[in-house]
C-alpha cells in the first residue's frame, strides 16, 4: 500500500506527467466544448464539457484529496457552489445558517425562503446549547457553517455541531473559503460537504472567479454532480487551469498570509483609535481556543472597528497605503473592505446590527507584501 501523500505533494503533483499523447509534464489545457465519440453507441467519460472536462477534473481531484472527500465539483463561482448545495434540497426543507455569514449566502437563502422554496433560521452558532435546542426543535435538513465567519472571523466548533446534526439526520455543509484546505479540513471533523470560493486563496491571484464543492460520501457527491450538470453550474476549463496553477503554491502562500495578518492584528491591537480587533490568532479573541483546536493556522483575514465610526473609516481609506479598497480576498495583494457598504450590503440595517456589522468595521485581506511596508501603510491610515 502506498504511503498517503502530504498536502504540499498533492497540490504540486496534481496531473503532473499524466499526458499519454505527447508526454507533457504539465497537464494540457482542454478548451474543447465537445469530444468525438470513439465508437457509436459506446459510453465514454468525456463528451461535452458542461458534464465533464479533463482539465476541470484534475483540479476537482486535487481538492477532493486535500479535503479528504470522495468526489468534488468545480463550479463557475463561489455563489454557484452555494447555489448547488441549495439545489439538492427539497421544497420546504429547513436550513439553519450562521447569523454572521457572508452577505451573498444570506441573500441567496433569504431569497429562496421568500419565494417559498426553503425555510431558514439564522442564529449565533457559537452558542452550542442554544443551537442544539434549535436543532432538536426545528429538525433542519441542512446546517450551514461558515468558520471563520465573514467578516467577524468567528470560529465555531465543527465537530460538536456535526454530532448535534447527526441526531436529526441533517446534512452539514461548511464554507471553508477563509482557510482553504491548507489550514482546515471540515470533512475530517464530521461535515458532509465542504465548499470553497476558489476565487480566493485556492487560486490566489485575483484573476479567476470559481468555486468548488467536495462531498464526503459518494451518494452525496452523485446527487451534487447530477445537479451541477443539470443546472450548468460547472466551471470553465481555462479557469480551472489557472486555478490549478494557483493551487500548487497554496501552502507556501498561506504561511505568509498568516504571518502578515498576525503582525497587522498586533499593530491594530495596540492602537488607541481601534475599538476592537477580530482575529482568531489573538488570545483575547472569543473563538481563539476553538480555532486553535480545529484549524492548522489562523489564516490571513482580519477585521477591526474604528472608534470614530463612518467618518473615521472615510479618513482611513483616504490615507492608507499599500492596501487597495476592493471586494474579494485571498489574493497576493493586500486589500481593505468596508463590509457595511460592500460585502454585507445585501443585508438590511437591522440585519447588519443583528450580525454585529457596524459602520466602523474594516476588513483586511493580508497579502504577500513585505510586512514592514504593510505596517507603515496601515499606520498612515490610522494616523
Amino acid at each position: 500500500m502506498s504511503k498517503k501523500l502530504k498536502k504540499d505533494t498533492i497540490s504540486s503533483k496534481a496531473g503532473i506527467a499524466t499526458d499519454k499523447e505527447h508526454g507533457s509534464v504539465v497537464p494540457p489545457l482542454y478548451l474543447s466544448s465537445n469530444f468525438a465519440f470513439k465508437k457509436f453507441g459506446k459510453e465514454q467519460k468525456y463528451n461535452y464539457t458542461r458534464s465533464a472536462n479533463p482539465t476541470r477534473d484534475i483540479l476537482a481531484s486535487a481538492l477532493t484529496k486535500l479535503e479528504g472527500g470522495s468526489g468534488g465539483i468545480i463550479t463557475s463561482s463561489g455563489m454557484s457552489a452555494i447555489s448547488l448545495i441549495a439545489s439538492i434540497l427539497e421544497i420546504n426543507d429547513r436550513v439553519i445558517l450562521p447569523h454572521d455569514c457572508y452577505g451573498g449566502t444570506f441573500r441567496l437563502f433569504s431569497s429562496l425562503e421568500k419565494k417559498g422554496s426553503l425555510n431558514t433560521r439564522f442564529m449565533d452558532q457559537s452558542n452550542l446549547e442554544e443551537l442544539n435546542a434549535n436543532i432538536q426543535e426545528y429538525k433542519p435538513n441542512l446546517i450551514w457553517i461558515e468558520t471563520p465567519s465573514n467578516p467577524l472571523l468567528q470560529s465555531v466548533d465543527i465537530k460538536t455541531i456535526c454530532k448535534q446534526a447527526k441526531q436529526v439526520k441533517a446534512l452539514v455543509a461548511v464554507d471553508n473559503t477563509f482557510l482553504s484546505p491548507a489550514l482546515q479540513n471540515p470533512l475530517k471533523l464530521g461535515a458532509d460537504i465542504v465548499i470553497h470560493s476558489t476565487t480566493k486563496y485556492i487560486n490566489g491571484h485575483s484573476d479567476v472567479v470559481g468555486g468548488a464543492v467536495i462531498a464526503k460520501k459518494k451518494e452525496t457527491f452523485d446527487k451534487i454532480n447530477f445537479w451541477a450538470n443539470n443546472l450548468g453550474l460547472t466551471g470553465a476549463p481555462f479557469d480551472s487551469y489557472l486555478t490549478l496553477r494557483g493551487l500548487r503554491t497554496l501552502s507556501l502562500r498561506m504561511k505568509t498570509h498568516e504571518k502578515n495578518a498576525a503582525a497587522l492584528a498586533q499593530v491594530l491591537s495596540n492602537n488607541k483609535k481601534v475599538k476592537t480587533v477580530y482575529y482568531p490568532g489573538l488570545e483575547h479573541h472569543s473563538s481563539h481556543e476553538i480555532a486553535k483546536k480545529q484549524q492548522n493556522g489562523f489564516g490571513g483575514m482580519l477585521s477591526f472597528e474604528l472608534k470614530g465610526g463612518l467618518p473615521a473609516v472615510k479618513k482611513f481609506f483616504k490615507k492608507v497605503k499599500h492596501f487597495s479598497l476592493a471586494d474579494s480576498l485571498g489574493g497576493f495583494e493586500s486589500l481593505v473592505c468596508h463590509p457595511y457598504t460592500m460585502t454585507q450590503a445585501p443585508l438590511t440595517d437591522k440585519e447588519k446590527e443583528f450580525s454585529g456589522i457596524t459602520q466602523g468595521l474594516i476588513r483586511i485581506s493580508a497579502g504577500l507584501e513585505d510586512i514592514d511596508d504593510l505596517i507603515s501603510g496601515l499606520k498612515k491610515g490610522l494616523d
